[in-house]
């Protein structure tokens, strides 16, 4: 995977939003000589900019409510961020931890190390996109066995079924409407659910 993430650093959208200065400059050369592709920004936009895998984020004390304000925008998935820092005081350190910033560059910027951080991030954000990945799957796996679970006990209650008649008749039902076992099981929960609320209206 390694390998991977560094031939991928080749070609990698970079947004550098830093104030134009000689440092930015300095960094925006050394990015394009790893082989980035590089667009810089200032002042910090009010939303997380599409089509970019990765930001370096200038933390500086006077756009503190602009870099707040990038924080809370947007719900979909956000570049990979590094945080570019001048002091080590409690306020910046806490602004780096709320930015969810996977590797930090300190100033004065320098281009040796630059390339390990990116990797290092990188390699960090990816296996962080994994994991959420994983977990929604298992959230949803689980949300659809708590429903089965669910329609089972409907059936047993209005049935008088046991457990595994009532497994059954929902994987039978399932296969007869060409659904799945967690859609049948929504059927019958939500039939159970307006059968309910019609009993209460007579």
């Amino acid at each position: 995977m390694a390998i991977q993430i560094l031939r991928d650093l080749r070609g990698l959208r970079v947004q550098v939003v830093h104030a134009p200065d000689n440092e930015r400059l300095s960094l925006v050369e050394h990015l394009r000589r790893i082989g980035c592709m590089v667009e810089t920004q200032w002042p910090v936009p009010a939303e997380w900019p599409g089509g970019c895998d990765v930001m370096l984020l200038a933390i500086e004390h006077d756009v503190r409510d602009q870099i707040h304000q990038l924080l809370k925008s947007g719900d979909g998935p956000r570049p990979t961020l590094i945080a570019i820092v001048s002091y080590e005081d409690p306020s910046t350190l806490q602004l780096v931890l709320e930015s969810g910033a996977v590797g930090v560059i300190e100033r004065p910027i320098r281009p040796f190390g630059l390339l390990t951080n990116l990797t290092i991030a990188r390699s960090l954000w990816l296996q962080k996109r994994t994991m959420e990945k994983q977990i929604a799957k298992l959230q949803r796996k689980l949300t659809g066995i708590q429903r089965i679970q669910k329609a089972k006990s409907i059936l047993m209650d209005g049935q008088g079924l046991n457990e595994i008649d009532a497994y059954e008749s929902i994987r039978r039902q399932a296969m007869a409407k060409r659904l799945s076992m967690d859609e049948m099981a929504s059927a019958i929960i939500h039939a159970n659910e307006l059968l309910q609320y019609r009993l209460k209206d007579v």
